[in-house]
């Protein structure tokens, strides 16, 4: 007998029979779930939103509900005014008294003019000084993003006191350079205060818009660029047809805030007005609730007054947020 013959052959194995599909092979794969995972993740959840919401209720919920609340009522003398004022619900009588004053409809053609001058100039100023940068040698980047970006961090109190002692006659470098050359304005004039309320603004909020456009731009897709290099775009070409399009949700981001930024007008007219300047102390809708409340302590009509800005300025935003939806779609 041969050693191949006598050699054992060893026994065939059979696979292990595969477990069987179904819930309960599902739940061996992933393990077993925890019962009281979900109960851990929504109380994680409750105490990381309850500061948020707490200090919303506080800053925002409470205080928008105190104007409506006070917007409802007015002050008037009662009997011979010997007892002083006292307090009477009026309704929408506030509401309809500042729709009626010429001096807050004038305030919101203010506005109005504010905002065709500033709002084109802000966003197509910072947008084509976000498409310098990006095409910036390294070096260059850093030190004109903190000489744009400074000036926002400047309050813009201090800011218009720097500005007011630039426009003043006598005083200013600026005036005295311009009157010299045969150029001389009268920024503090009638005529003149508005384009220096958006000079104002414009100094201010400038670089803010430039970092968040720079930083879009930032993120567009490098390869994109390369391809349309090699295809013989410029940068013209590559500024109008590759990254606007690509950061069009930063455009309507900027939109959205200078409109909001534009209604809220407030700090600088009323600084220029103390000033000396050609301001009404009306000038602006939030300068006429300011007036009305400490000026002829009409509490509920500066709260109507504030209340319908809200209003002006929520569906200011709506639009705005609208249009810029239904030109991704398009896009898309």
């Amino acid at each position: 007998m041969s050693t191949e013959a006598t050699r054992e052959t060893p026994p065939a194995t059979t696979p292990a029979p595969a477990p069987a599909a179904g819930p309960t092979a599902r739940t061996t794969a992933r393990g077993p779930k925890r019962p009281g995972s979900a109960t851990r993740t929504g109380l994680a959840a409750t105490v990381l939103l309850t500061p948020f919401f707490a200090l919303f209720t506080v800053a925002m919920v409470i205080p928008v509900g105190y104007a409506l609340w006070l917007s409802l009522f007015t002050e008037k003398a009662s009997g011979l005014g010997f007892d002083g004022p006292r307090t009477v619900f009026h309704g929408l009588g506030n509401y309809t008294e500042a729709l009626g004053d010429p001096a807050f409809r004038d305030g919101f053609q203010v506005l109005l003019g504010y905002c065709a001058f500033y709002i084109p100039l802000m966003v197509g100023g910072a947008l084509i000084l976000s498409l310098l940068l990006d095409t910036a040698l390294a070096r260059a980047r850093r030190f004109f993003q903190l000489a744009l970006f400074l000036p926002h961090a400047i309050p813009g109190l201090i800011a218009a006191l720097i500005w007011i002692y630039l426009y003043t006659p006598g005083l200013s470098p600026v005036i005295n350079a311009m009157d010299a050359g045969g150029f001389g304005f009268d920024f503090l004039s009638t005529d003149g205060i508005l384009p220096s309320v958006v000079n104002i603004a414009l100094w201010e909020w400038l670089g803010y818009n430039v970092v968040i456009f720079y930083a879009s731009l930032q993120a567009v897709d490098r390869s994109l660029l390369e391809a349309a290099t090699v295809d013989g775009a410029g940068q013209w070409r590559l500024a109008f047809s590759i990254k606007i399009p690509l950061i069009r949700s930063s455009l309507a981001l900027v939109l959205l805030f200078t409109v909001i930024g534009s209604l809220q007008l407030f700090t600088e007219p009323l600084i220029l007005s103390r000033s000396g300047a050609s301001v009404p102390s009306t000038w602006t809708p939030n300068m006429y609730a300011y007036s009305a409340a400490f000026q002829r302590n009409d509490y509920g009509l500066a709260a109507a007054a504030s209340v319908l800005i809200a209003l002006a300025a929520a569906a200011l935003s709506f639009g705005v947020t609208r249009f810029s939806n239904r030109k991704e779609a398009r896009a898309a």
